[in-house]
Parts: C-alpha cells; structure tokens; sequence
C-alpha cells in the first residue's frame, strides 16, 4: 500500500506541472482569441476570420510596438496609457505591481552584476537577491535615502509571489554570474528544480 501511494504521488508530481502549464497556456490563449475576435468579426465578418487569427494578430501587433519603440516618438506614445494610470489612484497600484514584475522578471533595467549572495551583517546566513537601487543617484527617492556604500537587494521568496527589500553595505553582498530570471527561479522554487550550470561559468564571481 506504501509503494502504491509513494507511486501515486510521483505521478502527481510529474503529471501536475505539466496539466498548469498547459492549463495557464490555454487560458491564455482563449483569453487573448475571446477578447480580440469582435475586432475581426467586426472588420471583415466571418468570411476573413477563422480560428487562432485574434492570437496571430496579438503576436503581430506586440512585435509591431517592440520594434516601433526604438524611436523615441512612438515609444513616448506606447508609454502614454501607462503613465495615465500611474496617475488613477485605483489603478497606481495594480498597474505599479504588474509592470515591476514584469520588469522584474525580464531583467530591464538591471546591472551585469545584480545579482548578488548577501551575507547579513553580524550573522552566516546567505541569502541570494538582486541588487535594485545603489546610492549617489540623486532623481530617485530610495536611492537619496540610500547611505554611501550602500545598497538596496530584493530578497525573493521560496513558493511565493514576494520578497523582501534590505538595504545593507556593499561589502555584504558578493556578485553571482547569474541573469535575474534565473535567480527568480532558482530562489522561488527553493532550489529544488534542475537549474543547469552553463559551459565555461563557474557559478559565481566574486566583486
């Protein structure tokens, strides 16, 4: 009876990420084709839509607005819905969250050596994290709060959407050869799953 539940749940294990994964696909999918096929049914009617074309046309247009945003004209004119409702209150925040996680995620904005193990003052604990703000830049509020030698590190959390932020010494911190995405997901999913050491790195680098 122990062999067949340790069986059990080893199927669980590798069957379920799979049916998420394929489940959030789908969702996203449907999600994107429902909103968008009004605009092709009201454009050309059944005879021009078939299905899958709402989805094709969101591809198209995302690589359109990524390409076109090279120049700075219509990249002020993507921006300009975002910074409206960074000015709605109801929607400052939700919109603030998503677009940093995005950003987040995507590695924007981030130095090579963001990615650092920090080591608490007066303590042997190490924590991985990514370095965010450094001090000296005087147009950002937590940078100006910020003392010299000084530096803010998001500290991500296993199995959860969240973290903390720190602001510790730069002599805390040590650099990892390691892109922010990957941090994220090593640190999310506690280590546990198969993170692949690259050819030729050898893990860290040290500042």
């Amino acid at each position: 009876m122990k062999k067949i539940l340790n069986y059990f749940l080893k199927g669980l294990a590798i069957l379920l990420p799979i049916v998420i994964t394929v489940y959030l696909i789908r969702w996203l999918l449907v999600t994107i084709e429902q909103s968008l096929k009004p605009v092709w049914m009201a454009l050309g009617g059944d005879a021009y839509y078939f299905p899958g074309l709402a989805f094709i046309s969101f591809l198209i247009l995302a690589l359109l607005v990524g390409f076109s945003s090279r120049w700075s004209l219509f990249n002020s004119i993507w921006q300009l819905p975002g910074k409206l409702m960074n000015k709605m209150p109801l929607l400052r925040s939700l919109y603030g969250t998503v677009n940093d996680v995005f950003e987040m995620m995507s590695g924007k904005d981030f130095a090579d050596e963001s990615v650092v193990m920090v080591t608490l003052p007066n303590s042997n604990t190490k924590l991985i994290g990514i370095v965010t703000k450094k001090s000296g830049d005087n147009d950002d509020k937590l940078s100006e709060i910020l003392e010299d030698e000084q530096v803010a590190v998001f500290l991500p959390m296993s199995y959860n959407v969240g973290g903390y932020m720190i602001m510790v010494p730069k002599d805390c911190v040590e650099s990892l050869d390691m892109k922010p995405a990957e941090a994220l997901q090593l640190t999310i999913s506690a280590g546990i799953g198969k993170n692949h050491k690259k050819n030729g790195s050898n893990g860290t680098v040290t500042s």
